[in-house]
């Protein structure tokens, strides 16, 4: 299936330095955020109270929010748990909380709406915890970084695969500073979204790879410029079929999957549209002002004193 009649001709590798301007300004800009405005951690890294309300019926999940909301818990996060009829609110830790109290002030403000509704649990979640989940994180990213570099230098070539590992960091760093400046929490879900969006940023630059290899092998005697172009063109119709049917069903979750799947949304909204572009203007541009050519993608066995010679 493609999404062009024919293929393409756009020479993407012409204008890359402009784009490298754009990446650099984008990329400092969401590493002052981060350092500035920082993340809206949520409940999973910092610790708060949980509390598990039932209800004899469904429960309305936007009139809980806007209940939590207007007693004062702007950042409550509100979710069904096991069935329709429960739900779970989780709340940011505060200085010198008392558990008892906390849950004795969110039942009256529920049951001033809903005289129904019944308090089941309620619990503290330590810091320690988010901490814990914070450094698993990070570690997570780590060998994520590591083995996509190790991936993409046995598949490819070394200098395709520091280009591969500096567009797939480029795409999480974007996503985090979105996240620094919208104030959007920052959940596991989050970090999830991240996470699938680094396969699907690579996955995107191999397919682009993968047909620069086969390019090299056809025609040894074109510049790598051309080569990149023609690669990049001939597997086009794909990425824009891909990510616009990806993209187009996370943006009907964005907008129809409710508060509490938001920022997993957002996430996944930002590093489809990031992950497409960096696989052509920063994994294919790096890789071509790193000097690939025809001759570092030829087998160690071949002689590559014969590389002149062929078509």
């Amino acid at each position: 299936m493609e999404f062009f009649h024919k293929v393409t001709t756009y020479p993407f590798m012409r204008t890359r330095r402009m784009w490298y301007g754009v990446s650099g300004v984008a990329i400092i800009a969401s590493i002052v955020l981060l350092f500035w405005h920082g993340l809206n951690l949520g409940i999973d890294f910092t610790g708060g109270v949980e509390l598990e309300f039932a209800y004899p019926h469904k429960a309305e999940l936007e009139k809980t929010r806007a209940t939590l909301q207007q007693a004062g818990y702007d950042h409550a996060q509100v979710q069904n748990y096991g069935d329709d009829r429960s739900i779970m609110v989780r709340l940011l830790p505060q200085e010198n909380q008392d558990v008892n109290a906390v849950s004795k002030a969110v039942t009256d403000s529920l049951k001033q709406v809903d005289s129904t509704v019944e308090l089941r649990r309620a619990e503290v979640v330590g810091p320690q915890v988010g901490e814990e989940l914070t450094n698993q994180g990070g570690l997570a990213v780590l060998f994520t970084f590591v083995l996509i570099g190790i991936y993409t230098w046995f598949r490819f070539q070394w200098k395709m695969g520091i280009s591969a590992v500096i567009a797939t960091l480029h795409d999480p760093l974007l996503i985090l500073g979105f996240f620094a400046i919208t104030k959007i929490p920052f959940d596991l879900a989050v970090l999830a979204a991240i996470l699938a969006v680094i396969g699907y940023s690579l996955n995107d630059t191999v397919v682009v790879f993968d047909r620069v290899r086969e390019n090299f092998h056809k025609t040894r005697k074109a510049s790598s410029e051309d080569v990149m172009d023609a690669s990049i063109n001939q597997t086009l119709s794909r990425t824009i079929i891909t990510s616009g049917a990806t993209l187009l069903v996370v943006v009907v979750l964005l907008i129809m999957g409710g508060e509490t799947l938001r920022g997993f949304s957002w996430a996944l909204t930002i590093g489809i549209i990031v992950g497409t572009y960096s696989s052509i203007y920063v994994a294919g541009a790096l890789a071509l002002d790193m000097k690939l050519s025809a001759r570092d993608l030829m087998e160690q066995k071949e002689d590559t004193s014969k590389v002149d010679a062929m078509p």
